[in-house]
């Protein structure tokens, strides 16, 4: 299968007071499409960094990033803002939805800005939400929606663009416990079903039953991913 992200040899720092502070010590990590790895670790252990990093959002100090075939190093910032459009889908802590707009329409208007024709992706969006089970709330706006069903938003949108890579950002720090399992399930079953290849940083160890794989993040240092038999 092919390789969708890989970060080879990735050091991050930055300056802090007379000196730098290493917020990625040589970090390497690859993830072939269908992939689902789990990141973990305390507060300040480098994993916002890690995410940033391979969302081609900061660029390292050292090593290489590449995203779907394409090494971000080498591409000016132009071309990093569109491997980030196309190729990769950010699902963040919180939805970050449009108060005024659709469910919908959320999803149109993010196709819209990649200059997709609004008839197309009006009927692309329609079935991504129903595919992430919102079948009945296509007109709703945020406000009426559920905390889990913004986030269910929240996934759809970052699957219009087709991307190669999912990065979640702690994507149920503020639902409650069987709600955080409908959403990891669901990323579970995103990643299967359009061959994904998804990193999710979460705070909750009993959700990593749900991914492939389990790695620790601690002092900027990432260790060997653990490999979870029973995630599928």
């Amino acid at each position: 299968m092919d390789v969708s992200l890989k970060l080879s040899n990735v050091t991050l720092e930055y300056p802090d007071g007379e000196g730098t502070l290493r917020a990625l010590d040589d970090v390497s990590l690859e993830l072939r499409r269908g992939d689902f790895l789990s990141l973990v670790g305390p507060s300040g252990s480098g994993k916002s960094s890690l995410l940033a990093v391979a969302a081609t959002l900061v660029q390292p100090t050292s090593g290489s990033v590449w995203v779907a075939g394409q090494n971000a190093a080498t591409i000016p910032e132009a071309g990093r803002t569109a491997l980030r459009r196309d190729g990769i889908g950010i699902i963040f802590q919180q939805p970050n939805l449009l108060p005024a707009l659709t469910a919908t329409e959320q999803l149109v208007i993010a196709a819209h800005l990649r200059g997709e024709p609004v008839s197309e992706a009006k009927q692309k969006a329609t079935g991504l939400l129903g595919r992430v089970g919102l079948d009945s709330v296509l007109n709703k706006r945020p406000h009426q929606l559920s905390g889990g069903q913004r986030q269910r938003v929240n996934i759809a949108r970052a699957l219009m663009a087709d991307p190669a890579v999912l990065l979640v950002d702690e994507p149920t720090a503020a639902l409650d416990q069987e709600r955080s399992e409908e959403i990891v399930r669901l990323l579970r079953q995103v990643t299967d079903e359009f061959t994904v290849a998804t990193l999710m940083v979460t705070h909750d160890i009993g959700l990593v039953s749900y991914t492939d794989a389990v790695a620790t993040m601690r002092d900027g240092r990432l260790s060997a991913a653990e490999v979870l038999s029973a995630a599928r």
